[in-house]
């Protein structure tokens, strides 16, 4: 079972009032993806730029497409980074996300989301399905 670590945005991140993330909230991440590395669950972790420095596609009913710069409004609505691990159950999950740290820091509010990927298996056959295997396929051979 797959699960991303979600860590929501906030003022803070979005501003980026910062030059670099503050050393004992690195420290605590570094320890804690090391752990995940080390019980063999990490799959992936990073964070994002703020959302200034990003866009959005958004697809019309009619078809069309419209692309908007950011930022966006929001702060709290928005992601700031993630990690993936892959874990044996949804309580193995739940029992990372209590030891995941402070992403703002100590005695600042943070809210860190869990959610369940999907898997190939989770789905009806189907062409696209087996297509969309064949794609995994390849990318493991990478």
């Amino acid at each position: 079972m797959r699960f991303m670590i979600i860590v929501k945005s906030c003022d803070e991140f979005e501003a980026e009032t910062t030059p670099a993330p503050d050393p004992q909230v690195m420290a605590e991440m570094v320890r804690y993806h090391e752990e995940l590395a080390q019980a063999g669950v990490l799959l992936d972790g990073s964070g994002l730029q703020p959302s200034r420095k990003g866009w959005r596609v958004h697809h019309g009913a009619d078809g069309g497409k419209r692309i908007l710069d950011g930022p966006f409004a929001e702060a709290k609505e928005l992601i700031a980074g993630y990690t993936l691990i892959q874990v044996r159950s949804r309580e193995e999950a739940l029992e990372w996300s209590r030891r995941f740290p402070n992403p703002a820091g100590k005695g600042k509010e943070a809210v860190v989301e869990l959610r369940q990927l999907y898997e190939m298996d989770d789905f009806p056959p189907s062409q696209p399905l087996e297509d969309f295997k064949k794609i995994d396929t390849l990318m493991a051979k990478s």
